[in-house]
């Protein structure tokens, strides 16, 4: 089975990445795309290599960033618009607009050109933004089975049309994806444990830490994070700083943006990560920080949710909160009882490794592409 795969990263990491690297952008394009996989940012070549490992051919593709992608057509003798280079993908869904930008070289057409040229079996999108339905249906002609991932917010029956099967780590979206006409399935996310061994050794400084989004987009949890600001020796590593008021707790802890092997750098050194839920997630445990912060060793606080349990172990594997006050007396609690913290900590780690690593997540994909596969 050849399965390609294809990500967009945040332009804000893409920007970084390059500005810390002023040579990469006249690389080549394998070299670029081997830089940017190497920061691990988001799943990486996660699924990729162990898709290979269990004897199919897959490959990544980084499908918003910019200088790769031009890489990839100076490399094959293509034409680019700088006109539709400049033009965010999300375009592409405008009606009308879409289909101009699409008739024109540019990320769109770079994409299914590589597409059609690696041949896939099975098309994988983890970012179901970025290919117009019109295109998907194209996109058909060449590929059996095109299957998108979400664990975002659910975007118009639109963005979803298209696409032979969608796999969710929201349990409660996959009645939602059913009933626009897509086939469904609950695929957890998960770890890949060869990251912790890039940080063996590195002292955990960090007491509390909070690692991710701290904007308009993630205003549920910003009642959660003042507290802690006010009652906890937390640090705030994350992006949506500038849209918070002058007067918030949070400017005050906050560090920094933190991306790919810079935020595991700050999971290794935490000794309790807290970890929230945007609100479309409901009542589900669900989110990437769950698996990286247990698999990087840090002590896991997180909501209780209904099918936790079914993921970790409450107050054995990690430990839960229902409101802000009851965060901060676990925090207080934990930091005054050290043996019990590592022992959590400790425990949820041997269970990320065991049940939740990217290894088994693949397997447990196979099969799911296996029963999907049209005959």
């Amino acid at each position: 089975m050849r399965i390609v795969l294809v990500d967009t990263y945040y332009r804000r990491f893409l920007a970084d990445h390059y500005a810390n690297h002023p040579s990469l952008e006249s690389e080549s394009f394998e070299t670029q795309r081997k830089s940017l996989i190497e920061a691990r940012f988001g799943t990486s070549d996660f699924f990729s290599k162990h898709l290979n490992e269990l004897g199919c051919e897959a490959f990544d593709l980084i499908a918003n960033c910019l200088p790769l992608q031009s890489a990839w057509l100076k490399e094959n003798g293509f034409r680019s618009s700088s006109l539709n280079f400049a033009v965010p993908h999300r375009f592409y869904r405008v009606p009308v607009m879409g289909r101009v930008l699409a008739t024109l070289p540019g990320l769109l057409d770079v994409v299914v050109a590589q597409i059609r040229s690696l041949k896939p079996d099975v098309l994988y999108c983890h970012d179901l933004s970025f290919f117009p339905k019109f295109v998907l249906k194209e996109l058909k002609r060449h590929v059996r089975l095109i299957v998108g991932q979400i664990a975002s917010p659910l975007p118009p029956p639109s963005f979803i049309e298209g696409y032979d099967l969608i796999l969710t780590s929201f349990p409660h979206f996959v009645s939602k994806i059913e009933a626009a006409g897509v086939a469904s399935e609950y695929f957890k996310l998960g770890f890949d444990p060869s990251v912790a061994g890039l940080f063996e050794g590195v002292s955990r400084d960090i007491d509390v830490s909070f690692v991710g989004g701290i904007g308009r987009s993630h205003k549920n949890g910003i009642p959660l994070l003042e507290h802690l600001c006010c009652h906890t020796p937390i640090r705030i590593f994350g992006y949506g700083v500038d849209s918070l008021p002058e007067n918030s707790p949070i400017r005050k802890r906050y560090e920094k943006e933190v991306w790919g092997l810079d935020m595991y750098r700050v999971l290794a050194r935490s000794r309790i990560t807290v970890n929230r839920h945007i609100g479309v997630a409901g009542n589900y445990a669900n989110n990437m920080r769950l698996y990286e912060a247990t698999g990087m060793g840090a002590l896991l606080l997180t909501e209780r949710k209904d099918n936790l349990r079914d993921i970790f172990e409450p107050d054995q594997e990690v430990e839960t909160y229902s409101d802000p006050e009851e965060a901060v007396e676990k925090i207080n609690a934990l930091m005054r009882d050290g043996d019990r913290l590592a022992e959590i900590a400790a425990a949820g780690t041997a269970r990320s490794f065991r049940d939740h690593t990217y290894q088994a997540r693949m397997r447990e994909l196979v099969e799911i592409l296996t029963r999907h596969f049209p005959a």
